[in-house]
């Protein structure tokens, strides 16, 4: 079910905190509902990834560790739970909303996807990635029925989209020669083709997210919110540091929790823009 990997989750709550309600208990419960069935598919879908790629996990260095790959969790109680969860999971986010059912729905969709096809496909694998990002973000602002920037959704996909490339840098970097034996798709890419792309992002990043600051209709327009690109850059910074001169990226949810320095850059970056946002416009 990989709990560690629920941090992920988290951008269900960018709608409430960028439409201006994080104060308001109703916005908040409905957004914290919102986690909680994302967590609860999102653990059903890593289920089922980890019930097809168990032989392939047996072979990585570290995947090998999962409950599945290492035998700790049997194959039938998996199916089991992945079933009580999609079971209960889906009729309830219906009923909580039905809007926001039709974007879990879709995500579990998009995971089928990306399981089965997608992720064999080059540059749609992580563009899947990334559209499961973007979904999170969507299904946070219908679930609590306001409008969410699109700005901020471009953000999300780039963001996404960043990790994601990061992520295939270090596989190729830690199972050098025998990457493509864990994942086929992994022969499509280089280094150099991952550093140029990732090389794009980026910059797409940078721009996007400083045209946010000052353009969004939901964003003090004494451009405030401009103070805080100083911290999206150190931060973006800091995970190219990580991922080229310490070869890490492989499990990215991870690497915001441990790495100090990009840890309290995240939460200045926060603090700072629910400080402008909610007490300078």
């Amino acid at each position: 079910m990989r709990p560690k990997q629920w941090a992920k989750n988290a951008i269900v709550y960018a709608g409430v905190v960028f439409a201006g309600h994080l104060s308001e208990f109703r916005y908040l419960a409905y957004a914290t509902l919102g986690f909680i069935f994302f967590c609860a598919v999102s653990s059903a879908v890593y289920l089922l990834n980890d019930l097809v790629d168990i032989e392939k996990d047996r072979k990585h260095p570290r995947k090998c560790k999962r409950p599945l790959a290492s035998g700790r969790l049997k194959p039938p109680y998996a199916v089991i739970m992945l079933f009580l969860l999609l079971g209960i999971t889906l009729p309830a986010s219906f009923l909580l909303q039905p809007i926001f059912g039709l974007v879990i729905l879709g995500y579990f969709i998009l995971q089928l996807g990306y399981t089965f096809y997608l992720k064999n496909i080059v540059i749609l694998d992580v563009f899947a990635i990334a559209t499961g990002f973007v979904l999170r973000a969507v299904a946070g602002a219908v679930v609590i029925e306001v409008k969410i920037s699109p700005w901020l959704l471009v953000c999300t996909m780039l963001l996404a989209l960043f990790q994601a490339l990061s992520k295939r840098r270090h596989e190729l970097v830690l199972l050098a020669d025998e990457a493509t034996d864990h994942r086929k798709i992994l022969k499509e890419y280089s280094n150099e083709l991952v550093q140029e792309m990732i090389s794009v992002v980026t910059s797409a990043v940078v721009v996007t997210y400083s045209l946010y600051t000052i353009t969004a209709e939901n964003v003090p327009k004494n451009y405030m919110m401009a103070l805080t690109i100083p911290f999206v850059l150190y931060g973006i910074f800091r995970y190219l540091y990580l991922v080229y001169r310490k070869d890490e990226g492989g499990s990215p949810e991870e690497l915001l929790l441990k790495d100090l320095p990009l840890l309290v850059d995240i939460l200045l970056w926060g603090g700072s823009s629910v400080i402008i946002l909610y007490f300078f416009r």
